[in-house]
């Protein structure tokens, strides 16, 4: 049966999310130093969802593990410019807080996630998305929660026999 091959991104610190991405290969990859992470959910990439917690996990090198780590399986394309997509799952780190231009998970009065790039404005919060054929959502400060910000990606990468 053919299986899947997962291709691990971690992220460089200090670079645009759009460049910071560096592949673990296969060579650098230790099969030993894989360790499970809760993978809790969904989060949208698009339109904000209803926040629902799954129980589940999933294997991923150490090095993109911190203190307060969990995965969410992507829904959407409003992060694609990015370079993460539909169906890719990233592992965040659990934050209260984003600094101007981070790529955050974001709760929408206690009730909706979604994926977005945060910017603190005069009026408020600008959540936006990183997709140019997508429109920026607009908040009050009080309407949102940060719950961490993207630290890696998993992306099933193809078939290997």
């Amino acid at each position: 049966m053919p299986k899947v091959i997962p291709q691990f991104l971690h992220r460089r610190p200090n670079l645009p999310l759009a460049e910071a991405w560096e592949a673990i290969e296969d060579d650098d990859l230790n099969r030993d130093e894989l360790v499970e992470v809760p993978l809790l959910g969904r989060v949208s990439a698009g339109l904000p969802i209803e926040a629902c917690l799954d129980a589940g996990s999933i294997h991923v090198p150490s090095r993109m593990v911190r203190r307060n780590t969990y995965a969410l399986k992507v829904r959407g394309d409003s992060m694609i410019d990015c370079n993460i997509f539909d169906g890719d799952v990233i592992i965040i780190e659990r934050q209260e807080s984003a600094e101007n231009g981070e790529t955050a998970v974001v709760m929408i009065n206690d009730q909706e996630v979604t994926l977005k790039k945060l910017y603190i404005e005069k009026s408020g919060v600008r959540l936006q998305p990183a997709n140019e054929s997508m429109a920026p959502i607009y908040l009050k400060n009080s309407d949102i929660q940060v719950l961490g910000l993207v630290m890696g990606v998993v992306r099933q990468t193809g078939l290997a026999a």
